[in-house]
């Protein structure tokens, strides 16, 4: 809910068209709509943007088309070579959308960087960080304007600025996005020019250095209870920043205030970053403080009340730079010293001399009885089993490389169980201190055994350096099975944070929520079928997918099609691109009666399509990786066809699809399974 206030200023900074001689210096791809577009173009394949005839502002409606379609606006060319940020204004009528992507010059896919779907009856500021780049690109806003009639997402203005969005010197109406989190009581307001009669006690402005500038105050005029809490709160990041923010302050203590400073991430989680250790009054006082983030965050400026006599609380020019304020500031660890898939050697992980070799490193050849490794389906992976040492029972632990405290990690990794009787303490996961003391138990196995790999995702944070240890135990010969493990990663921040603030990049679909714009092809034979879980037909198809072990991929179900039945599915049009594409799949060929999985280039403007990658007969129990490596200059699909077999036991089953920008560099490392026209290669064991 926005205040009054803000409101008011909303209001103001439409009517009076955002005109300063204060405000920023604008970069290419800004525009204020009030005569033409600025070479902002529409997609003509899609919904038009209409310029309104009075200026002001653009807008997609879905009167100007059919209901439920999407309107693409294009930016000109733009080359912003410092770190910028887009402030777009913006309203959305009805059950729309708006979405800001970048269009890197050569290359297939738009990145997302923002979206929004929330209905308002004002326009709404968003601000977007942009990274620098050498590479020429352009700004894509997707609108769609809903089911219904009469329904529009409008833009008002987008200003292109240099620096990061949550700078600022509160000199513009629009306040570079910081909001007031509202308060009946206690509420943060815009000084300076606009400062109510009778508060003289306030400062002047800092930027300008007289009483025509602006910055912003809170004060408990109207405080009725103890510990009034106002809040101001810079827009969310769109990516992960680290570096030194600097403001300044003023502060009246009087009888009571508390002043704070946190950030914030997209789960609501707050860190205390900054807070006052020294009383000055009555001037301005700058504030340097480091911040490392490895996800998006906000900045939270919090002052809390005790009385309606409590002084006031001012800041002004909020400012960021990518170095540290401090040269005793470290820079991000990086964790990946603890990811480990097992391919080459047991990299940072070992076992202790004293409690004998559990762990074993092996590996499994496609084969029809047993799962190979998560990793690429044939490599190599963690066994822990009694039938490999000599005692009846067994306490194996493998133990992780140390990493630095403080810091929250999050841990992922994938198991699979066979053949346990019971699961108690088949796997668990511990945390220990520097003196080799386990601190905590992070997780155990609570499921039954499925022979699929499950990925495990952990979040965890300890004040002093740690290290995990895989704990698996077996008390008696004929309780224990196999217990697999296999590709540890640890990342900086929570699990359920993203860096980039969304889940899945351009170009992966794992179809863990739906199909990412695939589509089927209406002039073949059959459909693929999104599936968790395993197939129908028993003796053929995964058991579970490859992202999760308990997720979704998609297949062909052979059991309704006939022998040379086809099944086609296009992926969305692909730009086309300057150099090397990698594309990089997860594919299941297990069942007596597999037919064939063709791969096909699908290129605008031709008829016939160029193969890239098959494979024919049945491969394997596992999901193996497939790579192709290809090149296309013009916008194309990818195509990927299943055929059935001569039997029921025919199913043929896809996920992960993952489009990289060069070459594959696996290529140059493995064997001919990966990738090629060696369509019968299926060296199985039987």
């Amino acid at each position: 809910m926005l205040s009054f206030i803000v409101q008011l200023l909303l209001y103001l900074f439409v009517l009076h068209d955002l005109q300063s001689v204060r405000a920023q210096q604008l970069l290419q791809g800004s525009c204020r709509f009030e005569q033409d577009t600025c070479g902002y173009n529409s997609d003509p394949e899609y919904l038009k943007w209409v310029l309104n005839k009075e200026g002001r502002y653009i807008t997609a409606d879905s009167a100007f088309g059919g209901a439920g379609q999407k309107a693409v606006l294009i930016s000109p060319d733009l080359e912003l070579l410092e770190w910028s940020c887009i402030r777009l204004v913006y309203q959305i009528t009805g059950s729309g959308s708006l979405q800001m992507y970048v269009r890197p010059e050569g290359e297939s896919f738009d990145y997302r960087l923002w979206s929004a779907q929330d209905p308002s009856d004002n326009w709404l500021i968003a601000s977007v960080d942009l990274r620098n780049t050498t590479n020429r690109y352009k700004i894509i806003f997707v609108a769609s304007p809903g089911q219904k009639p009469d329904q529009s997402v409008a833009i008002f203005e987008i200003h292109v600025v240099p620096g990061y969005c949550v700078e600022c010197n509160f000199e513009e109406h629009h306040l570079c996005g910081y909001m007031n989190y509202w308060n009946p009581n206690v509420n943060w307001y815009v000084g300076g020019s606009t400062i109510r009669g009778g508060q003289s006690n306030l400062p002047d402005d800092h930027t300008m250095n007289n009483e025509r500038g602006h910055y912003m105050y809170v004060d408990p005029v109207y405080a009725k209870h103890f510990q009034e809490v106002a809040q101001l709160t810079s827009p969310m990041t769109t990516t992960m920043i680290s570096g030194c923010l600097s403001f300044y302050y003023q502060r009246d203590q009087a009888k009571g205030n508390v002043f704070s400073v946190f950030t914030r991430d997209r789960m609501g989680h707050y860190e205390e970053i900054w807070k006052p250790d020294i009383y000055a009054k009555f001037i301005w006082k700058l504030v340097k403080v480091d911040i490392k983030a490895p996800h998006p965050l906000a900045v939270v400026f919090e002052v809390a009340f005790n009385s309606a006599k409590g002084g006031y609380v001012a800041i002004d020019d909020i400012s960021f730079s990518p170095e540290f304020c401090s040269t005793e500031t470290e820079p991000f660890f990086d964790p990946s010293v603890a990811n480990c898939d097992f391919e080459e050697d047991f990299c940072r992980y070992y076992q202790e001399q004293t409690e004998g070799s559990v762990w074993n490193r092996v590996s499994v050849k496609p084969n029809v009885y047993r799962v190979g490794d998560h990793t690429t389906g044939s490599g190599s992976f963690l066994l822990a089993n009694t039938r490999l040492i000599s005692r009846p029972g067994y306490v194996g632990r493998l133990y992780g490389p140390y990493l630095p405290g403080t810091l929250k990690y999050c841990l992922r990794f994938y198991y699979a169980l066979h053949g346990f009787i019971k699961t108690d303490n088949t796997l668990a996961v511990y945390i220990y201190d520097e003196n080799n003391v386990a601190q905590e138990k992070v997780w155990t196995v609570s499921e039954s055994p499925t022979g699929s790999w499950i990925q495990v995702e952990i979040s965890y944070q300890k004040p002093m350096p740690t290290k995990v240890v895989f704990v698996s135990i077996c008390t008696h010969f004929w309780d224990c099975g196999l217990v697999a493990l296999d590709d540890i990663t640890v990342s900086l921040g929570d699990c359920r944070i993203y860096a980039d603030g969304f889940p899945c990049p351009p170009g992966e679909c794992d179809f863990e929520v739906d199909i990412c714009g695939y589509t089927q092809d209406e002039k073949d034979d059959s459909n693929w079928i999104r599936k968790r879980g395993q197939t129908p037909t028993s003796y053929t198809g995964p058991k579970g997918d490859h992202t999760t072990g308990v997720g979704y991929y998609m297949y062909i179900e052979a059991s309704p099609m006939i022998s040379g039945h086809n099944a086609r599915l296009l992926s969305n049009k692909l730009r086309g691109f300057l150099h090397q594409q990698c594309l990089v799949f997860y594919y299941n060929m297990y069942g007596s009666g597999t037919g064939l999985l063709s791969i096909y280039l699908k290129k605008e403007g031709q008829r016939d399509e160029v193969l890239l990658w098959r494979r024919r007969g049945e491969q394997s129990i596992s999901w193996l990786k497939g790579l192709v490596e290809y090149e296309c200059d013009r916008n194309h699909q990818i195509v990927f066809e299943g055929v059935r077999g001569n039997s029921i036991r025919s199913d043929i089953a896809i996920d992960d699809v993952l489009f990289k920008k060069g070459p594959c560099k696996e290529l140059g490392e493995t064997s001919i399974i990966y990738s090629g026209f060696a369509e019968n290669v299926n060296d199985i064991d039987y």
